[in-house]
């Protein structure tokens, strides 16, 4: 799983979301390393709603514009557990190695 696809289903995790809301979120969870753009993002959405790992939960019309708010669907939880769980081997991994390097202490 791409990063990007792993921090929008991250923010989807709590609360549904809207497109704007989408990206803050992303911004906030990198520590404002992954800057999402509109492009990027709606059709990252696109995407995730085609494999049924987020869904649309409601429109609605703000100053004349269709705000569409996403939530994460049951599989996409799932699958991002299954990332998360995968993340955390790996990080698990480099840190049981990083103590083996010569010279390294506390890590």
């Amino acid at each position: 799983m791409q990063e990007p696809t792993f921090l929008i289903l991250t923010a989807l995790a709590a609360q549904p979301l809207h497109g704007y809301g989408i990206v803050q979120s992303v911004l906030e969870l990198s520590s404002g390393e992954v800057k999402l753009k509109p492009g990027t993002l709606y059709g990252a959405l696109d995407r995730l709603a085609e494999q049924e790992l987020i869904e649309v939960e409601r429109e609605e019309a703000v100053e004349g514009r269709l705000r569409r708010y996403y939530r994460l669907s049951d599989s996409g939880a799932a699958a991002l557990a299954v990332e998360a769980e995968r993340l955390r081997r790996r990080a698990a991994t480099a840190e049981s190695q990083l103590r083996l390097r010569p010279g390294l202490s506390g890590a």
